[in-house]
């Protein structure tokens, strides 16, 4: 697959522009540019499966302390740079940012790993608020975004929270019936690249805590037609409580298999106040690296599908939902040395 010389003028726009990138109680964020090459390959398994994006925001940061001496802190924030992280498209035109990373991953024969995050009426008006002007606008949104993917590989996880924001009554409910028809149509439309997996988003353990509740929503959001669905985006819960929670829901959708964000649960989740616990808890961790060897036939693989590192919103002394912030990122990884 060849890319025209033009991209490369694509690609400096990107770095002044971006990416999205956060959610669940997430961002509305532009970001990180996508260059070709590749960061030095880390041993776990997702990174031989998975594109590493060798112009993320933590391997900037890594080549910026190393030039300043911050040689101690560049080593840790490798932990973040050398593993696969999904990428969240952002803007009306998500094709640049999806096409020049499909094409550097084409050239090592991995597989690139994306968010669809724009439906409309977004994060019920919260940090991530936004998303597409109306259900025109996101039909042309996903058009876009599906037909970037061409031939590629992929793996696309769909719309963190817009189900299990349908369940726990956040999104008013004159918008339920248009968001079901239009994530159902969105996995229609992925599906039909041939080599494009996608995942419904359906929540964590410690929101939607009895799976059964999620089972109707999701099928009537498509996901018969999916892969699977996600679990614990932009979240914190243990590896233990998410597989469990999504064999009990891979058992209640008929087998339907499933994926687990584990950018940040090293730590398991921050205790006290639940509706405080997902914005930028201190002392979390890295969790369990990428990788499809998960020990469970359900699960298809463990992934970093929020990028650790950038912010869940302006709580905590952290910047808007998305932007990068390099101190949380630290913690991140100095916390999960330990593990």
């Amino acid at each position: 697959m060849t890319r025209p010389i033009r991209t490369l003028a694509v690609l400096a726009t990107l770095t002044a522009l971006g990416l999205a990138a956060g959610c669940g109680s997430a961002p509305e964020v532009r970001k990180a540019a996508v260059v070709t090459g590749a960061t030095k390959a880390a041993s776990a398994v997702g990174a031989q499966v998975f594109w590493v994006d060798p112009a993320s925001p933590a391997t900037r940061q890594v080549r910026l302390w190393q030039r300043q001496g911050r040689d101690k802190e560049a080593r840790l924030l490798r932990r973040i740079a050398e593993q696969p992280a999904a990428l969240w498209p952002a803007g009306d035109n998500p094709e640049p940012v999806i096409r020049a990373a499909t094409e550097a991953a084409a050239r090592e024969g991995r597989t690139t790993l994306f968010v669809a995050y724009n439906i409309p009426h977004r994060d019920c008006g919260q940090h991530s608020a936004g998303g597409a002007g109306g259900a025109d606008a996101y039909r042309a949104w996903i058009g876009r975004f599906a037909k970037a993917l061409g031939d590629s590989r992929a793996l696309v996880v769909l719309e963190p929270d817009a189900v299990a924001h349908l369940v726990d009554g956040c999104t008013p409910a004159e918008y339920h019936a248009e968001r079901e028809r239009l994530l159902g149509e969105a996995v229609a439309r992925l599906k039909r690249q041939p080599r494009t997996k996608v995942y419904l988003d359906a929540g964590n353990p410690d929101w939607i805590e009895e799976p059964s509740k999620l089972v109707e929503p999701l099928r009537r959001a498509g996901i018969t037609r999916a892969d699977g669905f996600a679990l614990n985006v932009s979240n914190f819960q243990t590896d233990a409580a998410t597989r469990k929670y999504g064999v009990r829901l891979s058992r209640e959708l008929g087998g339907k298999h499933f994926v687990v964000d584990t950018s940040r649960n090293g730590n398991g989740p921050l205790g006290g106040d639940r509706s405080q616990a997902w914005c930028n808890p201190p002392g979390r961790a890295l969790g369990t690296r990428p990788t499809t060897r998960t020990g469970e036939p359900a699960l298809d693989a463990y992934l970093w599908i929020k990028r650790p590192g950038e912010s869940d919103g302006e709580c905590r002394g952290g910047p808007a939902a998305g932007r990068w912030w390099p101190e949380y990122a630290l913690g991140l990884a100095r916390n999960s040395l330990t593990q």
